[in-house]
């Protein structure tokens, strides 16, 4: 672009396009067209994916992800630490973080044949997070890695090097928030000043709302502020056509309902000349159901649903991106997150966080390699795998719902969850015992006389063995359940018993 005026005209013009494009159809701006799509066929066997917190935010490597908003809060731990390593805020504030964001050690094929080694079929990197960088080429603003900072379209060459390996491409939109995000610098001397314009890094900087699940909350964001969200947006998906297009929440507020319905027509349309099977991810209900994918923040539903959806979870507890302090999970403890949510109709995509030079830690890499290595042996119980009749059986009581993944659960050898794929059921033992022997009581035979009654199996059962064994495995079934013999098998991780029918 020459010059302002010429990029203004250019808005104008791309969001009569966009308008255009959405109002043609098959898809319309409205929930009665756009909430008859089915999820993509790839999306319900793939099951697992890698999502992608880097950024500006992985330079500062302190608190999480939302160190932009934190460090300008007085009350915020974050706001001590950044006058002490960096200095007052006038002289060096976020943007000040962008000559450091060099990528000197970044690969994005290393990258991706890491993620395929840890049996992902997906990956969703983050193009923009709430901080307002983005990790692509824009002609909306200059605030990007192709202008600053590495001076490389990040995005494309994760794009270019997932395609490549037979990874499904997506991308994720944080966006919505940067309305607020950086407000809280105004309050005091910092370097987010007045006068704003619109194209500004730390434009619009409103006034956070109190209450972030207040869906009328106000101020309003903007109609100047909504359009630029929508023309980002459509930007993000004619640029690079991803096949999973992620919202972060906050597009659950009212103010983006008519523009989210806008976005979706566009996006599906686009989708249907290029001949891509693709979806929304969505949180709180910020889309009408069936019109994209469900999103539920580090937790699972309590059962089996009749909808595909997705968990998203990190390798780290404590944070979405590198910083000097997570606490990592065990990798134990994401297979059975993984577990949990397959058993119950649903994704699982997994976080990873790099550090600000693009190098992965190497915590991060036992974590994928590990999860390989267990995906390698029993990944035919995942991969393309549906609910069975229950999700699982036990007596080790769960948490349900949003943020509910944090301290791994002491699970019990009695402890089972059900998938089952064309003729095999298959029983993950969640704690798999010393002596090896387990009783499966969903697949209990008939009983006779006073024990007679309707198991919840009242199949015919072939064969029984554990995947990754390759000697016959001893059972019997009888009117407590099938019982499995394998004293040979010993593991700290899920074991899965396949049951051919």
């Amino acid at each position: 672009m020459t010059s302002e005026t010429e990029k203004r005209e250019w808005e104008l013009a791309y969001g009569k396009e966009i308008r255009q494009i959405a109002g043609s159809g098959p898809w319309l701006p409205d929930w009665d067209s756009l909430a008859a799509r089915k999820s993509p066929w790839w999306f319900t066997e793939a099951k697992f994916g890698i999502f992608i917190h880097w950024g500006l935010y992985s330079i500062a490597a302190h608190g999480n992800e939302w160190y932009s908003r934190n460090m300008y809060i007085r009350q915020k731990e974050e706001w001590s630490y950044h006058r002490k390593t960096y200095g007052a805020h006038n002289r060096f504030g976020y943007k000040d973080f962008i000559p450091l964001f060099t990528a000197e050690n970044f690969d994005a094929g290393e990258w991706v044949d890491l993620f395929v080694r840890a049996g992902a079929r997906y990956c969703l990197p983050v193009a923009e997070h709430h901080d307002g960088f983005q990790m692509y080429r824009s002609k909306l603003s200059r605030w990007n890695c192709w202008d600053m900072g590495p001076r490389r379209d990040i995005l494309m060459e994760w794009k270019q090097a997932a395609e490549t390996a037979g990874l499904v491409f997506g991308a994720s939109s944080h966006r919505a928030e940067h309305w607020f995000f950086m407000g809280h610098g105004k309050e005091f001397d910092s370097d987010v000043k007045e006068p704003m314009e619109r194209g500004d890094f730390y434009w619009p900087a409103g006034k956070e709302p109190e209450d972030h699940m207040d869906f009328f909350s106000r101020p309003y964001p903007s109609e100047e502020f909504v359009e630029d969200w929508i023309l980002r947006t459509c930007e993000l998906v004619e640029s690079y056509h991803p096949s999973l297009l992620y919202f972060d929440w906050w597009v659950q507020h009212e103010a983006f309902k008519e523009a989210i319905k806008l976005v979706a027509a566009y996006y599906y349309n686009q989708a249907e000349k290029w001949d891509k099977r693709v979806s929304v991810c969505y949180k709180h209900d910020a889309m009408a159901f069936g019109s994209g994918i469900p999103e539920m923040e580090r937790g699972a539903f309590a059962q089996a649903v009749p909808f595909v959806w997705q968990s998203d979870t990190s390798v780290a507890s404590n944070s979405w991106c590198y910083t000097d302090s997570l606490d990592y999970k065990t990798v134990r403890q994401i297979l059975l997150q993984l577990i949990q949510v397959v058993c119950r109709n649903g994704n699982l995509l997994l976080n990873v966080a790099p550090r600000g030079d693009g190098s992965i830690p190497d915590k991060e890499r036992e974590i994928l390699e590990g999860i390989g290595k267990w995906m390698e042996i029993n990944g035919e119980a995942v991969y393309g795998s549906h609910p069975w009749r229950i999700a699982g059986e036990g007596t080790t009581a769960e948490r349900q719902g949003q943020f509910t993944d944090g301290d791994e659960i002491a699970y019990t050898k009695e402890d089972m969850r059900f998938t089952a794929r064309g003729g095999n059921i298959y029983a993950f033992v969640l704690s798999w015992p010393e002596d090896g022997v387990v009783c499966i009581r969903s697949l209990a035979a008939r009983g006779e006389g006073k024990e007679r009654m309707e198991p919840v199996f009242a199949g015919f059962i072939r064969n029984v063995g554990i995947l990754g064994v390759k000697e016959e495995i001893q059972w019997r079934q009888d009117s407590c359940g099938l019982w499995v013999f394998a004293k040979q098998v010993k593991s700290v991780l899920p074991v899965v018993v396949r049951v051919r029918i």
